[in-house]
């Protein structure tokens, strides 16, 4: 049983080196959010789109613009929050969205984890 257990050890020490490193391509992307529907005072409409949740949202969407397999590595900057005046029954309240948003997208390059092919 010893025999068994060790030479299964020195097999996984030896698969655990021979494993390449994944490599990552990185893109970094500046967009801007879209104004959530309705109008609220200025404190309140700032205070809803500058959420860390509405800002990791959104940086979600940006990476996955990129087509499939990107997703957020880091956001660099959560931007700043921009307000428009609203018209008609909201007279005096305030839609508002955040501007330049940047964050950092990745995904894995092609070939680097894997098989490749025509070698095992």
């Amino acid at each position: 049983m010893n025999r068994i257990c060790t030479g299964l050890i020195v097999a996984l020490i030896g698969f655990s080196g021979a494993a390449a490193a994944a490599e990552y391509l990185y893109r970094d992307l500046m967009a801007n959010t879209l104004p959530p529907p309705g109008c609220a005072a200025e404190s309140e409409a700032v205070a809803k789109v500058t959420k860390p949740y509405h800002i990791n949202n959104y940086s979600k969407r940006f990476c996955q613009t990129q087509g499939f397999g990107w997703y957020v590595a880091e956001v660099k900057d959560s931007g700043k929050a921009v307000c428009d005046d609203c018209t008609g029954v909201d007279a005096g309240k305030k839609q508002c969205h955040v501007e330049d948003v940047v964050v950092t997208c990745k995904r894995l390059k092609p070939g680097s984890v894997g098989l490749i092919t025509g070698k095992r």
